[in-house]
């Protein structure tokens, strides 16, 4: 028999994005989003409000980029996430991460975090069923020792991703299936 509970943030999981850019010095800003998801197969779509310094950043930039956070840095990840980059300027320098400017677009790569999308700004929508940034994905880049026959092993990635029923982090590790494959026993 089911219960109710009291959440209506039922998915999980959710990803646990780290969405880059700079800010009107140049500096880095980082924050964590785990409202986004791929719209297509070469665009993002983050479900963010324009309250956001780093909205604000990816309007005036025209780029970001979309790292996905791994649990070696979980830590970091959340803090981009409980911190405001409208209230701290420095933040990304007190995370003691690194990042290098990107040569695809106007923003920067967190070195830390394995995996990264570099995206063009095409579009921010805010009407009343839907508010946020949509990317082009023009580059994707992997540290090499993530990597299995030229392939992002999830395993090594070590992914994690947002549980919205209890605010916790989990590791992303274990392979149980395979797609458009498993299915076809049932045909």
């Amino acid at each position: 028999m089911k219960k109710n509970i009291k959440t209506t943030e039922a998915i999980f999981p959710m990803p646990v994005l780290m969405i880059a850019t700079y800010n009107d010095d140049g500096s880095v800003n980082v924050m964590n989003a785990a409202w986004g998801t791929m719209l297509e197969r070469n665009q993002v779509l983050l479900n963010l409000s324009d309250t956001h310094k780093t909205v604000q950043n990816i309007k005036k930039r025209k780029a970001f980029t979309v790292s996905i956070a791994n649990a070696k840095h979980v830590k970091e990840a959340d803090y981009f996430g409980v911190v405001s980059g409208n209230k701290e300027i420095d933040k990304f320098a007190k995370s003691g991460l690194s990042a290098v400017k990107s040569t695809m677009v106007d923003a920067p790569i967190i070195n830390e975090f394995p995996i990264c999308m570099e995206c063009k700004f095409l579009d921010f929508q805010n009407d009343k069923y839907s508010y946020g940034v949509i990317g082009e994905v023009v580059n994707v880049s992997a540290d090499e020792d993530i990597m299995s026959d030229d392939h992002v092993d999830i395993t090594k990635l070590e992914a994690i991703a947002f549980d919205p029923y209890t605010h916790g982090y989990y590791k992303v590790t274990q392979r149980v299936g395979d797609a458009f494959k498993d299915g076809f026993d049932l045909k």
